[in-house]
């Protein structure tokens, strides 16, 4: 016997409620570099929520996301820095900015088959970060030399830092993003996206916009990964060209791979896998050369796919599967 599935998705709702109130505390009891740490969690799982709509759900591939983590990071910096333009106005600008782009983008690039725009993707996440150092927009980007924001003010007059207050922000963002996700994969739009994915000559047939649904899926991405940029601006307050190469996409797509490609809540395992490389790459980096550093990355990486081949998700979701027939079995 097994649990009914209401009171699964009960049970699922409360943990999730558990969660997000235990998350609403941590501002009152983290240090700055613990709070700013646990900011970079919830924006990276913002970017990864974004890149797996597009990789495990419609099933293209991205080398280039980190041009839409710098577009976004770029657009909030510049009107917070140059327009005053309040942060928290920023970021959803910045967001929008980025669902067009990705969204024009898109419209001739998803046209290619899934290896030459993988290939596209990488050229634009290799040229981006170039552009900003273009002579032509140096005074708004700050060029080589980086774009810094001064001390950013808690607004609404709440009685918190801008560290305690950014973070609650973020995390708002997220849950936000989150449910827009659920709901877009769980209804009529999703699973035309997946159709796409899985049967893209059956999806044409039954009159499937597959053009429009992929380039509106690539949009999306974008603009969650856009968004996740503009906040990542406003954690660290400073921006150059060299944080945003071409490894922060090779980093995206590692981090959805160990989360679980095609699962939600993977995006929040593989934000806390990355932010705990980054922390360990930190601690060695002065000791190792790049070379190893990355080397390490690689060989943690392996180790995780070889144990864990659907990610950390699917460990999950494994482990949970077992409890509840064990638990079924025993009240028999």
């Amino acid at each position: 016997m097994t649990f009914p599935a209401p009171g699964v998705r009960a049970w699922k709702r409360f943990g999730i409620i558990v969660l997000v109130a235990v998350a609403g505390v941590v501002p009152l009891r983290a240090s700055g570099i613990e709070l700013f740490q646990l900011t970079n969690v919830l924006i990276y799982a913002i970017a990864l929520l974004g890149l797996n709509i597009l990789v495990g759900y419609s099933g293209q591939i991205s080398l280039g996301h980190g041009a839409f983590y710098a577009l976004g990071a770029y657009t909030a910096a510049i009107l917070v820095a140059h327009a005053a333009v309040p942060h928290w106005i920023a970021v959803p600008i910045a967001g929008l900015v980025c669902l067009i782009s990705g969204f024009l983008f898109g419209l001739p690039a998803l046209r290619l088959e899934r290896m030459y725009l993988a290939v596209a993707t990488f050229a634009l996440g290799a040229v981006l970060p170039t552009v900003a150092k273009y002579k032509g927009v140096e005074h708004w980007t700050g060029g080589s030399q980086g774009l810094g924001l001064d001390d950013l003010a808690t607004p609404f007059g709440l009685p918190l830092s801008f560290d305690q207050w950014l973070y609650l922000f973020t995390l708002m963002t997220l849950i936000v993003l989150f449910v827009i996700a659920t709901n877009l994969l769980g209804g009529r739009i999703g699973r035309a996206i997946v159709a796409i994915r899985d049967h893209p000559i059956a999806a044409q047939t039954m009159g499937i916009n597959t053009a429009f649904y992929k380039s509106a899926t690539f949009g999306v991405s974008a603009m969650y990964t856009g968004i996740a940029g503009a906040l990542a601006a406003l954690a660290i307050r400073y921006l150059a060209p060299e944080l945003f190469g071409v490894f922060l996409s090779f980093g995206f797509l590692i981090g959805i791979a160990v989360g679980g490609i095609a699962s939600l809540s993977g995006a929040i395992y593989g934000a806390i896998f990355l932010q705990a490389i980054l922390f360990v790459v930190g601690l060695t980096a002065r000791s190792l050369h790049t070379a190893h550093v990355f080397a390490i990355y690689g060989i943690v990486l392996i180790l995780v796919l070889y144990f864990m081949p659907y990610g950390v998700a699917g460990l999950v979701a494994r482990a949970s599967h077992r409890i509840r027939r064990r638990i079924g079995m025993s009240s028999l």
